[in-house]
């Protein structure tokens, strides 16, 4: 509810707002987004480009907003009971429905002046500051403004790191700054953690979504220093942070350095792919694609974009033969300086949100005769970082997941190269396992793991039907508690079975009143850990003398367990001590029979008494 995006948000779900009250019930302000681009696209070609995907964001907006708005509404209606035309509803209140719920302030204000009442603005702006202020308290205490004033400080004096790594994994420095526990040092000694700032340096400083390189520091008289992660902080000071491993580090010392090249060739190798899995999203799903987030590692890619359905199997296998197809040509992966409009106008992709300068580094990798980029390139990206010198360096794409991340945003995680060949080495040999498991040849998998489920199927529905005939009657000999009983002209059906679950007991009980026709069915079931569900009901003749309810509360109570919930004619309930199923079922039994109290546990003058009042059969 901040930014550059506010005041737009603010008009957006006031619009949204004034549709719920007309009575409209799904999304609509995107499907004006056409006839808004037909009047306005000439002067603004950004609107041609992007329809696609401002009608995504205002369709996801809509349906987001639509929820905050009917639950918003449902809280204000509550915090406004006794309120009259001329009264004020507290800001404290207004900020809570703000800060809580998500609802906004100027909503509340729209919503209340149609009944005409305030809100206590100068309240909401006091609560408002309150928690800005303890916010600000918050980061304050914990260091992160003096580092930070301390970049501001070096930027300024030092000006930009030089990056050298577009070219070359090693090189020489001067270092120019030392930083130790977030405050400038003239010295690391051995053993001593740090930063270490240079005037210029091969190490790519995380950013773009691509992690920080690690490598190593080396100086005269043997000193060294391994880099365990890079930064790049304010635009272009880059820390190499790490520890002195031998001797020392001074400022103004003559160093060389060197890129752990394994790691930077695996991460530059997982970076290229994700432009190319980018592309590939937008040709299967659709234009309406737009990167949301990503995150480079030598091991790995996450790629997070706009959509708003789970990709199916058949998506994800087009994807990545079309990225695959796009690494086989093996074509040069090509980088250009130019200026953003220079950059858009040649096709290239831009970070939705993203600020450039006036001039930017453009990547593109591919070729496909469809494409109307510059060149019949297959993708075009501004991008600030490492990648392979061909598209066959990427070696092979397979994508490991897809899931959700937020409502609208999808994530793919893919590996490549080495790390994708190691996966499908671990995929095969499972197989293989597998095989030897099932006793067939690795492709006859499937047919026998397929037949083996419906076995089991069939197993298990033998099963439940053995249970269930158990349950209703079967196996009699179970004891007093497990036959139909006559107490006083109404059927009781009680059972004790063991290894039911709980939400199988219901259908027990359902089969159980079909068989009586008129009585009551109470049903235990004891779980392996020795826990008891019940079930209890009565047939719709019996229900306004016999509540189900209360019966399953009874039985509740004599298996150690509170409560019990559901309908007259059917509920449940449990209890931690299975081993009294009799007396919970007796307990049962006494109720219908009349009795004023319930058998104690382990009481047996109590149930033999109930079973004579009943006439046990």
């Amino acid at each position: 509810n901040e930014g550059r995006g506010y005041v737009l948000r603010r008009i957006m779900r006031r619009a949204m707002r004034h549709a719920h009250i007309l009575g409209a019930k799904e999304p609509l302000l995107h499907r004006l987004v056409p006839t808004l681009v037909d009047q306005m696209g000439r002067a603004y070609h950004e609107l041609e480009r992007g329809q696609s995907l401002i009608q995504e964001t205002l369709k996801l907006e809509e349906t987001r907003f639509r929820d905050t708005l009917e639950r918003g509404l449902r809280l204000l209606d509550d915090a406004t009971q006794g309120l009259r035309r001329g009264d004020t509803l507290a800001g404290e209140v207004a900020f809570k429905l703000y800060d809580t719920y998500g609802f906004p302030y100027d909503l509340t204000e729209d919503a209340l002046k149609a009944k005409g009442i305030s809100v206590d603005a100068q309240g909401f702006a006091a609560a408002m500051e309150r928690q800005r202020a303890e916010a600000r308290k918050s980061w304050a205490g914990s260091g992160e403004a003096t580092t930070d004033s301390l970049w501001f400080e070096l930027k300024e004096e030092l000006g930009a790191t030089e990056f050298l790594g577009y070219e070359t994994e090693s090189a020489s420095a001067e270092i120019v700054a030392l930083v130790k526990d977030g405050k400038r040092a003239s010295e690391l000694k051995q053993g001593m953690r740090g930063a270490v700032i240079v005037n210029q340096t091969p190490f790519y400083g995380e950013s773009g979504g691509q992690i920080g390189d690690r490598g190593w520091l080396s100086g005269a008289k043997g000193t060294s220093f391994t880099v365990e992660d890079t930064q790049k902080k304010l635009h272009g000071l880059f820390l190499h942070e790490g520890v002195v491993k031998k001797g020392s580090l001074h400022v103004g010392d003559t160093v060389e350095l060197a890129v752990d090249h394994g790691r930077r060739t695996a991460t530059r190798s997982h970076h290229s792919a994700t432009h190319l899995l980018h592309e590939a999203l937008r040709q299967v799903l659709g234009a309406h694609v737009a990167q949301k987030g990503s995150l480079v590692e030598p091991g790995r890619l996450r790629f997070d974009f706009s959509h708003q359905k789970p990709m199916t199997h058949a998506e994800i296998r087009a994807v990545e033969d079309l990225v695959n197809t796009m690494i086989l040509q093996n074509e040069p992966v090509e980088t250009h300086l130019m200026s953003p409009e220079a950059a858009i106008a040649q096709g290239a992709l831009a970070l939705f949100g993203e600020k450039y300068g006036e001039e930017v580094r453009v990547v593109s990798m591919g070729l496909s005769d469809t494409s109307t980029k510059s060149g019949h390139a297959y993708s075009i990206e501004l991008c600030g970082g490492t990648h392979v010198r061909r598209t066959g360096d990427i070696g092979l794409l397979k994508i490991v997941s897809e899931s959700a991340v937020a409502s609208g945003v999808r994530r793919i995680e893919a590996l490549t190269a080495e790390a994708a060949r190691d996966y499908l080495a671990t995929q095969d040999e499972r197989v293989r396992e597998a095989a030897e498991l099932l006793k067939v040849t690795p492709d006859e998998v499937i047919t026998r793991l397929a037949a083996v489920i419906d076995e089991r199927r069939k197993l298990e529905r033998q099963l439940a039907d053995a249970k269930r005939e158990l349950a209703l009657g079967g196996g009699a000999g179970d004891g007093g508690a497990s036959a139909v009983r006559d107490l006083g002209g109404v059927k009781l059906l009680a059972r004790t079975v063991q290894g039911v679950a709980p939400k199988d007991l219901r259908g027990l009980v359902d089969d159980a009143k079909r068989q009586l026709g008129s009585g009551i069915v109470a049903i235990v079931g004891v779980s392996e850990e020795g826990k008891a569900g019940l079930v209890v009901g009565v047939t719709g003749d019996l229900t306004a003398s016999y509540d189900a309810v209360e019966l399953a509360r009874i039985g509740a109570e004599a298996l150690g367990g509170k409560g019990g919930g559901g309908r007259p004619d059917l509920a449940q309930a449990g209890g931690p001590d299975g081993a009294r199923a009799d007396q919970a079922i007796e307990a049962i039994a006494a109720r219908i029979a009349g009795l004023d109290g319930a058998p104690e546990a382990g009481a047996g003058t109590g149930g033999a008494e109930a079973k004579r009042r009943a006439g046990h059969t």
